[in-house]
Formats: structure tokens, sequence, C-alpha cells
């Protein structure tokens, strides 16, 4: 997924949230994937007071759709990104040569590290739904070479009134086996009444609605973010349908999120958007579009700073 904005924000994170449970609601706004006439998703992050929840640094919503999804080569530095269709196919080519489709049930994860570009058009003729999401990478891994996996055989947490797909990280004592570089959770949670879902109270969490539902006494719209802090063991749930639960210890670096980079300076999301304009071989090419591809919007005329999380309320 790209960043298709022509003036994207410039975003931060900073280290940790307070250590205690709280109850913060975002709304999603609106965007539309490729032009004004293309398919609009719904981004609940990064906001400008969460740019982060552990490593989890974006989250789009889509769907149902019947328009397609079109989106040429771009690039990616500093992050992975995470597709997990809900409805409809996605065809995924990448510049390491990956060329797939994706379903619901299975889960692309491309890790971009140096720099990678993709593409991703999709192919059914029935609506399209889903999730796409990055994940920043340490400092550690920052710039190691881009990857990619697709998984079709994800573990499953079953409890009374839930069942949840575990796409990254670890939830109680089942871990995906997609590869995660700082310790995370995500989860695809479908409900079926009151259910109770194990934390880490080390760890930040967060609920994606993606049908509206109650999270811990809280009602959440459909496409709204639930912030839950840290310090929760537990989670209660109810209602039917689906949701996403979010989460990972704290993230301890200092990021700047710029277009489809993410970066720690000025300087480097500066040469990773030069390096894209010119074709440089760290993003390489991907085949099959006759060398179109998504040029870079323009660096704003300030210098790209941090921006400080806010404190939950």
């Amino acid at each position: 997924m790209s960043n298709l904005e022509t003036s994207p924000d410039v975003t931060a994170c900073h280290t940790a949230a307070d250590d205690h449970a709280v109850a913060e609601l975002f709304e999603p706004r609106a965007v539309p994937l490729g032009g004004l006439r293309a398919m609009q998703v719904d981004r609940v992050m990064p906001q400008r007071g969460l740019p982060t929840v552990g490593a989890w640094c974006f989250l789009d919503s889509f769907g149902p759709h019947h328009e397609q999804m079109r989106v040429l080569p771009h690039p990616h530095t500093g992050l992975q990104t995470v597709t997990w269709p809900l409805s409809g196919e996605i065809h995924h080519r990448d510049s390491l040569g990956s060329d797939v489709l994706v379903r619901p049930g299975q889960l692309n994860l491309m890790t971009a590290g140096s720099g990678v570009a993709h593409s991703e058009i999709s192919t059914s003729a029935g609506p399209l739904s889903g999730l796409q999401l990055w994940v920043a990478l340490p400092a550690s891994h920052a710039s190691t070479p881009p990857a990619f996996e697709q998984h079709v055989d994800l573990p499953v947490h079953h409890a009374p009134g839930v069942t949840a797909t575990v796409l990254m990280g670890t939830l109680g004592d089942l871990t995906s086996p997609a590869t995660a570089h700082t310790p995370i959770v995500g989860a695809d949670l479908t409900l079926t009444g009151p259910a109770e879902l194990p934390l880490r109270p080390d760890h930040e969490h967060a609920v994606l609605a993606v049908d509206p539902v109650t999270v811990a006494g809280t009602e959440v719209a459909r496409g709204h973010l639930l912030y839950l802090g840290t310090g929760r063991s537990g989670l209660r749930l109810d209602g039917t349908g689906r949701a996403l639960l979010l989460g990972g210890e704290p993230f301890p670096d200092e990021l700047v999120m710029w277009w489809n980079f993410v970066g720690r300076s000025h300087e480097e999301i500066a040469t990773a958007r030069a390096d894209w304009e010119a074709a440089a071989p760290r993003f390489g090419e991907v085949v099959g579009h006759d060398g179109a591809r998504i040029p870079a919007p323009e660096l704003p005329g300030v210098r790209l700073a941090p921006r400080k999380r806010r404190r939950p309320l």
C-alpha cells in the first residue's frame, strides 16, 4: 500500500506511552487511493496524537468497494507492509521478483529495509475489502535487505465468544510465522458475543472496529480505533463481527515518517526521495508495468522534524 497523498504529513513517534490503561478513541479520515475518482480508504493511523502502537505505524481499512485498487510501483524504506484482504484478491508484484495473488485468509508481508518497490492491483470482479498496515523496523533492521513472504497457515486462538487469527507476533501462547523484528501482536478477531483476550501488561494495545464492537466497556464505531494504553493483562470485548487487535512494546526510537518512507532524520528521508526520483538501484524495478511508477511528491519547504506523541487523556 502506498501513501498517495501529494502533501503527506510529517509524522514522528517518541518513546514510551505512559504506564497505565486508557480508552481513547480516534476517528479515521477518508483518503482517495490513486486520485479523486479512485477507491477510498479510511486512514486511522498515523494520527497527530498517536503515531504508533508498538511498532505499528500505519493503518488503512477499505471496502467493501467495487472500484479497482490500482496502485502502481512505488517505494518503501524502513518498514514492513502487511496486507490482509477480507474479501476479493490483490495482485502483488515487487522489485524482488515476487508475483503473487493474496486472498482472504492469506497474509502478505514485505520487508522494505534499505529499499524496495511494489505494486498492488485488485483482480477480483466482486467487492474488495481489507486492511493495509505498516510496521516500523527497529534501528538494528532499518537497513536490512528487502524480503517478501506470504503465509497461508496462521495460528488461531479460540476462546468463548472470539476466534483470533494471529497475523503478526504473539497472542497468548500462539506466535505467527510471519517475521517480526520487535515484540508485537496483530490479530484478526471474529466476535460472536462476550469475550476475553489475554494481553501483555508491558505492551500498549489498540483495537480497530471493522464492525461496530464494544471494547473495554467503550462502544467503538466502524472504522474507529480505540487506544488502550499499557497495563492491561486482559481485554473484554462484546458484539458480533470483526475487529483488529494491535499491540506491542512501546517503540523505543524517534521516527520521521513522510510519504512511503520511515526514517530517523530529515536527511535520510530526503535521500530516499532523491534516490526514487533518480531510479537508483536500491529500489530495483517492478516488472509488468512498462516503466509506469508513482512519482514522489515534493518535500515540504521546512526541515522534516519529529512530532511528539500526545499524552493520553
